[in-house]
């Protein structure tokens, strides 16, 4: 017979989307200095790339972002972090097979890119997909085993596909993580887990 889990609570809600803030220096990019093997570039006035430029588009809210995005990654400027921040924005206007599409072109160019791993796996536990949210949650822990809301996250998805002890695991890993002053919500989903295991 099943045993039906009921939160007594509301739980928090999870994470959302992570940005990629800034651009990533290449490989070849080692600070103060110059690669004489490169060939020329376009210098603007500005000093902004494409993609900052688009960043800057993205965060005041201006709908100009996505093509400015889609230019960098002509440019083959921070490919991997516009793909990434284009996947956002099409998720946020519910074209979610485009997003995936833009994640998964984010990872085709860099397999460990953190914050495409973790927005795929935000994007399939919103449509239903726990096991591939799971499965990106964990990469996204593999590569950035600091950030708490990946723990969060993860433990959410595992409570959803009753696998409660290690949702509980997790948890207590977020709250051992995380920065915020009030985890009283935390603390009562936990509990109310563990209540629904004994």
């Amino acid at each position: 017979m099943a045993k039906v889990v009921k939160f007594p609570i509301q739980p928090p809600e999870k994470f959302g989307f992570r940005p990629v803030r800034k651009k990533r220096p290449t490989s070849s990019d080692k600070p103060g200095q110059l690669n004489l093997f490169t060939g020329g570039k376009v210098v603007k006035l500005n000093q902004l790339t494409t993609f900052e430029e688009a960043l800057l588009l993205d965060e005041h809210g201006d709908e100009r972002a996505k093509d400015f995005y889609l230019k960098a990654i002509k440019e083959f400027d921070s490919v991997p972090d516009a793909f990434c921040n284009l996947g956002i924005i099409e998720s946020r206007g519910r074209n979610y097979g485009k997003a995936i599409d833009c994640f998964t072109l984010s990872l085709k160019e860099n397999p460990r890119h953190f914050e495409s791993h973790y927005n795929l796996a935000n994007l399939y536990a919103e449509l239903g997909n726990l096991p591939l949210a799971k499965v990106h949650y964990q990469i996204s822990i593999s590569i950035e085993p600091e950030f708490p809301n990946s723990y969060f996250n993860l433990g959410l998805t595992l409570a959803m596909n009753r696998e409660i002890e290690e949702a509980v695991q997790l948890l207590i890993s977020y709250k051992r993580l995380s920065s915020q002053d009030d985890l009283s919500q935390v603390d009562e989903l936990i509990d109310s887990l563990l209540r629904a295991v004994r």
